[in-house]
């Protein structure tokens, strides 16, 4: 303890240095995903863009970014945080700045793809780098930290308008792409591993490893290992089952706005605003708060599920968001829910790595970004359908109150509210069939199919509802759905040796 007080109070801080470098990271991933979005009504008017173009636009993100997280985690894990964050930056740059060279609506799915490929990166890489920098009792809040550049990107975003309307919207595209060329300089100059870093002080090492062993080492571990250990599940169906009311909002509060409240487009900006700040404060305060009762002698467990709790506490207040006659109220709910989720995202994702070592967090934490895609691709249609069917997005308003607090019940049912780190040196034995995960593989295999073969059954009501890419969207998740039954179904068959 006395190595950890001589860090702070000798001012050893360079490790929030790095999670500067991840924030930014993260605003410039949000900022250049979400151009297309505030410049969709200028494409349509200099393209000729319909509503089907455009969706098939974001079909292609969506998928990718999607289906890549997990083929990224086991890249980072491979080659390392610096090389691999470098070079999914400089892609997803390169991309951003390729939209301001296209002007075709293939060309823009061309290049919508590969962004997503490459903005699947940010966060399993910035979780491991959280996991080599910073001490358990720092790791949450330094994710909140980092996480929070999500909501800042969404409303810097809107800057590019003004840098359409200045320049012209392709020099507004390659200038949010030129922003990562600035970023990659201090990255290359200022991220080194802690133990070889010249401006980190024995002290503040100490602090960082605070017992724990060095997590440089490069290793792959097979999904079908990883998979075997039964920490993995509880992120995984969290990331699953909250991801989607993230989307929901991201996507969905503009037209809620607009047509159940009655806002106009600028009023509605400036709402959204609000609400993000919101959603900023709840990223770092639900980080600090685990942290910090850490550091009051909780126990690891105890303290992130009290915190995961609060968090999922505050999320029925979405429900009570649509139905009050009061627009002032209801902006003050909606804001605390983002605000609350954000929270929980910060401690779920900080999860994996209480759990897992670092030298396989971008593994894990890509195979729960793929999950919480998935379930995302499923909002999108079911928000659709749910205005189609009723004319109000009521449904999903109750959906996003009510499924943190389920996803906090299976956590703490399953690790039974204790967070007992896995033994990578010990091993699975993966020469025995485990029966359990291969039942569960075919259980989530005929779940896939289900859904694939209801949503081509109602494909037409399907495509009425959310356009035929959002139609083309949900049918992709339900085979993404049965690749994991698949994935299971492996991971459970015994292996040779």
């Amino acid at each position: 303890m006395s190595d950890a007080i001589s860090a702070r109070a000798t001012g050893g801080r360079y490790r929030w240095w790095i999670c500067g470098l991840l924030f930014f990271a993260t605003t410039i991933n949000y900022v250049d995903r979400n151009a297309l979005s505030v410049l969709k009504t200028t494409l349509q008017a200099h393209l000729g863009w319909t509503d089907i173009d455009y969706g098939w636009v974001t079909f292609a993100f969506t998928v990718a970014y999607a289906a890549a997280p997990s083929l990224a985690g086991r890249l980072i894990d491979r080659y390392g945080v610096k090389r691999s964050l470098a070079w999914a930056l400089i892609l997803w740059s390169a991309m951003a700045a390729a939209h301001g060279l296209v002007g075709t609506v293939l060309g823009f799915v061309l290049v919508r793809f590969f962004l997503g490929v490459a903005e699947a990166a940010n966060f399993p890489a910035s979780i491991k780098a959280v996991a080599m920098w910073f001490p358990q009792q720092e790791r949450a809040l330094a994710t909140g930290v980092f996480n929070s550049g999500a909501n800042i990107g969404v409303m810097v975003s809107f800057v590019t308008v003004w840098l359409a309307i200045t320049f012209g919207w392709q020099s507004a595209f390659v200038a949010i792409g030129a922003i990562g060329v600035v970023w990659l300089f201090f990255w290359q100059r200022m991220f080194h591993p802690p133990e070889e870093h010249p401006r980190v002080s024995p002290a503040e090492l100490d602090y960082i490893r605070a017992g724990q062993p060095p997590a440089r080492e490069a290793i792959v571990v097979p999904w079908t290992q990883l998979l075997r250990y039964r920490q993995i599940w509880p992120f995984l169906i969290g990331k699953l089952i909250t991801d989607p009311v993230w989307w929901f909002f991201l996507f969905w509060l503009p037209s809620y706005l607009e047509r159940e409240r009655g806002q106009n487009p600028l009023r509605s900006a400036s709402l959204l605003a609000l609400i993000y700040t919101g959603a900023t404060v709840g990223s770092i305060a639900g980080g600090w708060l685990s942290g910090h009762l850490i550091q009051r002698g909780w126990a690891v467990g105890r303290a992130r599920l009290t915190t995961m709790f609060i968090a999922a506490a505050c999320m029925p207040g979405a429900i009570v968001a649509y139905y009050t006659d009061s627009f002032a109220v209801s902006v003050g709910l909606i804001a605390l829910a983002t605000a609350a989720h954000q929270a929980w995202s910060a401690n779920l994702f900080t999860s994996a790595i209480d759990l897992f070592p670092a030298r396989v967090s971008g593994s894990v934490v890509g195979l729960g970004s793929t999950t919480g895609g998935i379930g995302g691709m499923f909002m999108t249609l079911l928000a659709a359908l749910a205005v189609q069917w009723t004319g109000n997005q009521q449904i999903v308003f109750v959906s996003a109150g009510l499924l943190h607090p389920l996803a906090l019940l299976l956590f703490f049912l399953w690790l039974r509210g204790r967070f007992d780190p896995v033994d990578m040196a010990r091993g699975v034995d993966t020469t025995r069939a485990c029966v359990p995960l291969a039942i569960a593989g075919i259980v989530v295999m005929l779940i896939g199919i289900a859904l694939t073969a209801l949503i081509a059954l109602n494909w037409e009501t399907c495509v009425q509802a959310a356009t035929l890419s959002g139609a083309a969207t949900a049918v992709t998740a339900a085979a993404g759905v049965i690749l994991i039954g698949v994935a299971l179904i492996h991971a459970g068959v015994k292996k040779a040796g």
